[in-house]
C-alpha cells in the first residue's frame, strides 16, 4: 500500500487556489513552467507542475505553517531557502527544489526527527508512517547520532494513553509536528490540545490530562492528522491494514458526512477496519464526528437479529422462519384484516433511517398494495413544521442553502437547535466563520457551548422561554419594522401580502415589552440582538428541533421566512433560512411522499394529473384522499378501526409522545410489523419481525439537511439475506401487487426520477460521477441547486404571513410546576439503539436531568440524587445533575436510553398544522426519587438487547 493510498493528499498545501481568480502567475519550478492563481503556494503550484515536493506539517485541510523544513526550495533573488509551503508565487519566480543545498538541509532535517523515532514504531511497520516513507525519499538512510530500536529508548518514553476507546496516544512515537493540535484547533474548533515543553522535552497534551479526562470531542480529526503511529485508531491494531475500501455515507445525522470505508475481507463476514472522512464530501469536506467516524461498529453487534421471526400472540416467543414464511405471514395477515375491517383498516411508517430507495418503496407498497394512503414517517416528529411552513412561504419544503454557505455569513441567528452536540461537523464550520469574525445570537432556553466556548462567545443569548418562540420571532421583526430597518426593495419587489404583513407586525402587541412576560427576554437586549441581524449584510438564520417540536412549530417556521424576507436574506451565499435536520435521511424520507397527503416531490394526493402518473405507471387506481397520519392510525386503533402496522426503522413506543398512549395502540391492534436491526421497544408489540440492514450493507442514497443526494454504497452484502428494498417489494407482490419488481436499487431511482420533477436529473451514474447533487436537479444538464430562490422564489413571490402568537395549552401549574425541554448529546444518537451498542456508552452512560440550583435547592436535590420526573400522563426515574444552563423553572433531559424513557412523560400535544409532536414543553414535577429508582437507571447504564 502506498502513501498516497493510506493518506489521500490532495494539492491544495498553503493558500489555496482560487479558480475563478482573474490574475493568475506564470512560475518555473525545476525547469517546468506553470500557470497559478495569484496567491497560490509554491508547494501546491509544484504539485500542479508535477513536482514532489517532500512536507510533514503540510496537509491539505490545515493552513499553511511551514514548521517541519522539510518542504524548503531555492528561489532566485532570494536570501535563504524559504518553505514552499508558506511561499506565495509570484510572477516570473524560479523555484529549485533539488538543490544540493536544499536536498542537505532536508536530510539533516530528517535525521533529527529520525533521531528520536523508535524503529519499532507500530506505523513504520504497517507502512503508514509518513517519517518511513520520507526518510527514503530524501535520502536519510544513517542517522549520525543514532536511532532508538525500540519506543522505550527514545529520549523521553511516555506510557501510551489508551484511555480513549477508539484511538491511542504514544507519545513516544510522536514527532511533535503540531497537525494534530493544529487540526484541533482549525478543523474541530476545540483547541483541546497543545504543545508543552521545548526541545526535545516538547510533548503533544490534551490539556495536561489523557484524552478521555479532556476537552477532547474524539472527532478523529488529529488521528487523520497524524504522520506517525503516534495517534492511531485501535481498530487498526487489533485488525491490521485494510484491502479495500468503499465510499459511502454516515448514517447519523442530517449533515450527511461522506466516508471511505476501509475493510478487511469480502462478503458479509467482511470487517470495516476504520472510517476515514471523505476530503470529496461535500457535507463535511474531511472532517467527522465521534458517531460517524467511530460508533459504527453496531453492525456487528451480538443483539443484531439476523433472521425473520414470528408468534400470534405478543406473549409467545418468538420463532425464526424463513423468509417465505415470514412474508406470507404478513402478506396474508393483511389481506385478512382488510377483508374483515376494510382497505383503509392498515397502514405503514417509514424510516428516516433508511435511503430514499427503501423510504419509496415502502410508500409505493401502501398507496399501490394496501390501498391506501396511509404512510407517515418519523419526521413527522422532528421536521414536519419545516417542510409546512417553508412550503407555505417559499414555496418549496426545505432549507435554501447548502452548509457551505455558511462561510460568507455575518450574523448567524441559532435559534433551538445545539449543533456542537447534534450537528457537530457543520458547528466545526459554523465556529472557524465565528472565528473569522462573523458574529452570533443564540436564541434557547439552554446555555449551550456556543453561548461561550474556546475561541468563540454568541454576541447575545436570548434564553427564550419553552412555547414562546412565535412571540421572540414577531418581537424581532417588529423592532425591525418599526425602526425602519427592513428591505424596503425586496419586500415590495419579492413578496406578497407585504402591506398587511407589515401592519400586523408593527402593531404594539408584537413588541418586545409587550412579549417579554411570554418570551422572558429583556426587551433591550431583544431589540439590540433584532438590530444587529437587520443591519448583517448577510443574516444566516440557522434552527432546530427546539423550533419545529411544539404546537406552534408551523407557525414559527413562517415566523423566521418572514424574519428573512423582510430583511432581504434570501437568493445569495450566506444567508437564508436552514433546518439542520436530525437524522441522516429526514429530508429524504419526506422528498419520497411518506406523508398521507403528499406523492413524492410535495404534490398532493388530490391532484389529477398527479396520481395519473403513478395510476398509469403502477396500473391501480389510487386514492385521491390523504389518508391517517400516526397520531390518527393510534387513536383509531383504539377506536377498533385500524388493525395492522407496517413499522420500518423507526421505534415509536420509544420515540413517540405519550408513550402509555402508544403502547395502548400496539396492543390493540391484530398484526403489527416490525422491520428493524435490534428487538427494539415496538418489537415488544409485534406479531411479525423482520431483520433489516444497516447502512454498511445499504445500496442507494440518503438526502441531507442541505438537499444533498449522496450515495450509499454496499461495504458488504446483507446479512440477512436480502435488502429491505427487497423485503418490502416482495410483501407487496404476495399482497398481489406486482409491479414492484427492480434488478437493482438504480432502478428505484430511475422510477423516482422519471415521476418526480425536482429528481428529474438524478441516478446512480451521475452520482458517481459528481459525487453529489442538491435537488432539485430538473435534467440531465442540471448539476444541482446549491442555493434555492435566486431572483424569485419557487412559488414566484414569496408570502409573507401574519404569525399570530397562540401560547400552547400546555403550561406549568401548581401540581406540575416546571417546564421540561429536552434534546441530544454530541456521543449518543436518536433513540439509541445505534450508540448504546458501542463504547460511545462511555461518554454518556444514561439521561439525566438538569435543573437549576434554586429549583434543586427547594427540593432538596443535589447532583447524583435519583428524582422522579412526572407529569400529567406518565413518569420516570434519572438521576439530578444541578446546573445553571436552564433558567430557573425549566428543567432538561435527553431521550437516548429507553429504561428512563423521557417520552413517557411528554405529552399528546402537537403542532396545529403537522401533529408534530410538542416534545419541548411539558409540564413536570421532580422530587427526590424512591428506592424503586436505583435499579431502572442502573440498567440503563447497558443497551437494551431485547424486551420482547
Amino acid at each position: 500500500m502506498t502513501l498516497q493510498s493510506i493518506w489521500d493528499p490532495e494539492v491544495d498545501f498553503g493558500t489555496p487556489a482560487v479558480r475563478d481568480a482573474v490574475d493568475t502567475v506564470s512560475v518555473s519550478i525545476d525547469g517546468r513552467t506553470v500557470e497559478v492563481p495569484e496567491g497560490t503556494s509554491v508547494l501546491r503550484a509544484a504539485t500542479e507542475a508535477g513536482v514532489s515536493i517532500p512536507k510533514l506539517c503540510a496537509t491539505d485541510s490545515l493552513k499553511a505553517f511551514g514548521s517541519c523544513r522539510m518542504c524548503l526550495v531555492e528561489v532566485d533573488g532570494a536570501k535563504g531557502v524559504p518553505a514552499s509551503c508558506t511561499t506565495p508565487c509570484s510572477d516570473g519566480m524560479v523555484v529549485s527544489t533539488q538543490t544540493p543545498a536544499v536536498q542537505e538541509l532536508r536530510r539533516n532535517v530528517m535525521e533529527l526527527y529520525l533521531s528520536d523515532h523508535p524503529e519499532d514504531c507500530d506505523g513504520c511497520a504497517r507502512g503508514n508512517c509518513e517519517i518511513q516513507a520520507m526518510a527514503v525519499q530524501v535520502g536519510a538512510a544513517e542517522v549520525r547520532y543514532g536511532r532508538p530500536a525500540t519506543r522505550t529508548e527514545v529520549a523521553h518514553p511516555h506510557a501510551i494513553d489508551e484511555s480513549n476507546p477508539y484511538f491511542a496516544f504514544d507519545a513516544s512515537s510522536c514527532i511533535v509536528c503540531s497537525r494534530c493540535v493544529r487540526a484541533c484547533a482549525d478543523t474541530q474548533g476545540t483547541f483541546a490540545l497543545t504543545v508543552e515543553g521545548r526541545g526535545f522535552d516538547s510533548i503533544i497534551s490534551a490539556g495536561g490530562t489523557d484524552f478521555l479526562a479532556s476537552e477532547c470531542v474524539s472527532c478523529g480529526a488529529c488521528v487523520q492528522a497524524c504522520p506517525t503511529s503516534a495517534l492511531q485508531e485501535k481498530s487498526v491494531v487489533q485488525l491490521g491494514m485494510p484491502t479495500r475500501s468503499v465510499e459511502t455515507t454516515c448514517a447519523y445525522c442530517g449533515v450527511g458526512c461522506s466516508f471511505r470505508a476501509d475493510v478487511q475481507g469480502d462478503g458479509p463476514d467482511a470487517k470495516v477496519v476504520r472510517m476515514v472522512p471523505s476530503k470529496n464530501g461535500g457535507a463535511n469536506e474531511g472532517h467527522s464526528c465521534v458517531k460517524g467516524r467511530f460508533a459504527y461498529g453496531y453492525a456487528a453487534h451480538k443483539d443484531r437479529q439476523l433472521s425473520p421471526m414470528v408468534r400470534d400472540t405478543i406473549d409467545d416467543e418468538w420463532r425464526k422462519v424463513s423468509w417465505d414464511e415470514a412474508i406470507a405471514k404478513v402478506a396474508d395477515g393483511f389481506k385478512a384484516l382488510q377483508a374483515q375491517h376494510g382497505v383503509a383498516a392498515i397502514g405503514g411508517i417509514s424510516s428516516s433511517r433508511c435511503t430514499n430507495e427503501e423510504v419509496y418503496v415502502v410508500q409505493k407498497m401502501v398507496r399501490a398494495a394496501f390501498g391506501n394512503n396511509n404512510i407517515d414517517t418519523c419526521a413527522r416528529v422532528c421536521h414536519s413544521p419545516t417542510g409546512y411552513g417553508l412550503k407555505q412561504t417559499f414555496g418549496t419544503s426545505a432549507g435554501t442553502q447548502d452548509f457551505k454557505s455558511v462561510e460568507k455569513s455575518d450574523v448567524i441567528l441559532l435559534i433551538g437547535a445545539n449543533p456542537t452536540d447534534a450537528h457537530p461537523v457543520f458547528a466545526s464550520r459554523m465556529k472557524r466563520r465565528l472565528r473569522e469574525g462573523a458574529r452570533l445570537i443564540v436564541a434557547d432556553p439552554r446555555r449551550i457551548d456556543l453561548v461561550r466556548s474556546p475561541h468563540v462567545e454568541a454576541a447575545y443569548h436570548l434564553p427564550v422561554l419553552p412555547g414562546s418562540n412565535v412571540a421572540f420571532v414577531n418581537s424581532m421583526a417588529h423592532v425591525i419594522v418599526t425602526e425602519g430597518l427592513h428591505d424596503e426593495e425586496f419586500v415590495r419587489e419579492r413578496c406578497e401580502d407585504a402591506d398587511e404583513y407589515l401592519a400586523f407586525i408593527a402593531d404594539a402587541s408584537n413588541s418586545p415589552e409587550a412579549m417579554a412576560s411570554a418570551t422572558g427576554i429583556d426587551p433591550d437586549e431583544l431589540r439590540a440582538a433584532a438590530r444587529m441581524f437587520a443591519t448583517a449584510g448577510n443574516g444566516a438564520i440557522y434552527y432546530g428541533l427546539g423550533v419545529t417540536e411544539h404546537s406552534q412549530g408551523s407557525t414559527m417556521v413562517m415566523g423566521m421566512a418572514n424574519l428573512a424576507m423582510v430583511t432581504g436574506n434570501i437568493g445569495r451565499e450566506g444567508v437564508g433560512v436552514n433546518p439542520l435536520r436530525g437524522q441522516n435521511n429526514v429530508q429524504g424520507s419526506c422528498d419520497m411522499g411518506s406523508f398521507p397527503h403528499e406523492f413524492p416531490g410535495y404534490r398532493h394526493v388530490s391532484i389529477d394529473h398527479v396520481r395519473a402518473t403513478y395510476e398509469q405507471l403502477w396500473g391501480r387506481t389510487l386514492d385521491p384522499e390523504p389518508g391517517l397520519r400516526i397520531p390518527n392510525m393510534f387513536d383509531a386503533a383504539l377506536a377498533g378501526t385500524f388493525r395492522g402496522l407496517y413499522v420500518q426503522g423507526e421505534d415509536i413506543a420509544q420515540s413517540d409522545p405519550n408513550t402509555q398512549h402508544v403502547e395502548a395502540a400496539l396492543r390493540a391492534m391484530d398484526l403489527v410489523v416490525v422491520q428493524d436491526l435490534f428487538l427494539n421497544e415496538t418489537a415488544r408489540f409485534a406479531h411479525v419481525f423482520l431483520p433489516g440492514t444497516s447502512f454498511l450493507e445499504k445500496d442507494g442514497t440518503f438526502t441531507n439537511a442541505e438537499r444533498r443526494i449522496n450515495r450509499v454504497r454496499p461495504v458488504f452484502p446483507s446479512k440477512v439475506g436480502m435488502d429491505e428494498w427487497e423485503i418490502t417489494c416482495a410483501i407487496g407482490r404476495a399482497m398481489g401487487f406486482d409491479d414492484m419488481r427492480y434488478a437493482a436499487a438504480s432502478e428505484i431511482m430511475d422510477e423516482i426520477a422519471a415521476t418526480t420533477p425536482t429528481f428529474a436529473g438524478v441516478s446512480f451514474a451521475r452520482l458517481d460521477e459528481l459525487g453529489s447533487m442538491q435537488w432539485p436537479v430538473y435534467d440531465e444538464k442540471s448539476t444541482g441547486t446549491p442555493i434555492m430562490h435566486i431572483g424569485e422564489f419557487v412559488r414566484g413571490k414569496g408570502k409573507l404571513m401574519e404569525t399570530v402568537f397562540v401560547p400552547t395549552t400546555e403550561r406549568s401549574t401548581r401540581k406540575f410546576p416546571l417546564i421540561l425541554t429536552t434534546g441530544r448529546i454530541l456521543s449518543q444518537y436518536n433513540v439509541g439503539a445505534q450508540t448504546r451498542r458501542t463504547p460511545n456508552n462511555t461518554w454518556h452512560p444514561e439521561d439525566v436531568l438538569e435543573i437549576h440550583p434554586a429549583d434543586a435547592e427547594v427540593r432538596g436535590i443535589s447532583t447524583g440524587d435519583l428524582v422522579d420526573l412526572s407529569s400529567r400522563v406518565g413518569s420516570t426515574t434519572l438521576r439530578a445533575q444541578v446546573s445553571e444552563r436552564m433558567p430557573a423553572g425549566v428543567v432538561y433531559t435527553t431521550f437516548h436510553h429507553p429504561v428512563t424513557g423521557a417520552n413517557v412523560v411528554t405529552t399528546e400535544n402537537s403542532d396545529w398544522a403537522t401533529n408534530c409532536p410538542e416534545y419541548k414543553v411539558t409540564a413536570v414535577q421532580v422530587g427526590v426519587a424512591n428506592v424503586r429508582g436505583e435499579s431502572a437507571v442502573a440498567e440503563s447504564r447497558e443497551p437494551a438487547d431485547s424486551h420482547a
